[in-house]
């Protein structure tokens, strides 16, 4: 999958400005797919356009500057399904926290302590986010097969680390290191 079809996949369920597309990549439910920054979103966008896959119309705000408004297209449609019937690729999971994790062992005790806490305290509020966003909202099968399925990584995560935070925290240095010049 590339942002091209990720585009093509939230313009499917409806219209959206670049801003737009870029909140439901970043903090909506399009974030667990992949990663999407605005300066790949709007040459995908322009692509796309160009391509005949979508058209965009302008719209006056009043008092802010005005916004382009993407829309599919049934080319766009027909492009999109094309996408999703190629072979997929491997999933590919990046986590700042398990990079912090590998490195426990150089770190002081307080601060793997205070960071396993936070990590654990976000992977709840998220996981508890989602499941709000579920019973909240209508879902076809197929979205609350995907929403089910994130849940369900969330809490392996999150039962993980509250079940082996403490080997973390005791692999973690007693007193942190002094600095050379003291």
């Amino acid at each position: 999958m590339n942002v091209r079809t990720l585009c093509l996949s939230i313009l499917f369920e409806g219209e959206a400005t670049g801003y737009e597309i870029r909140r439901l990549c970043v903090e909506g439910e399009c974030s667990y797919f992949i990663e999407a920054s605005f300066g790949s979103i709007y040459p995908a966008l322009a692509r796309l356009e160009e391509n005949g896959f979508v058209v965009s119309r302008t719209e006056q705000q009043d008092g802010k500057p005005a916004k382009k408004v993407y829309s599919i297209t049934e080319a766009g449609r027909t492009e999109f399904r094309q996408q999703l019937a190629e072979p997929l690729g491997e999933d590919v999971f990046r986590s700042p926290f398990l990079l912090f994790a590998r490195y426990a062992h150089i770190l002081p005790r307080g601060l793997v302590e205070a960071r396993v806490t936070e990590y654990l305290r976000r992977a709840t509020e998220d996981r508890k986010k989602l499941e709000e966003i579920r019973s909240e909202r209508s879902c076809n099968a197929a979205e609350s097969w995907v929403m089910e399925y994130g849940r369900a990584m969330m809490e392996v995560a999150e039962r993980h680390t509250r079940t082996h935070m403490h080997e973390l925290i005791t692999m973690a240095r007693a007193e942190p290191e002094k600095d050379a010049a003291e």
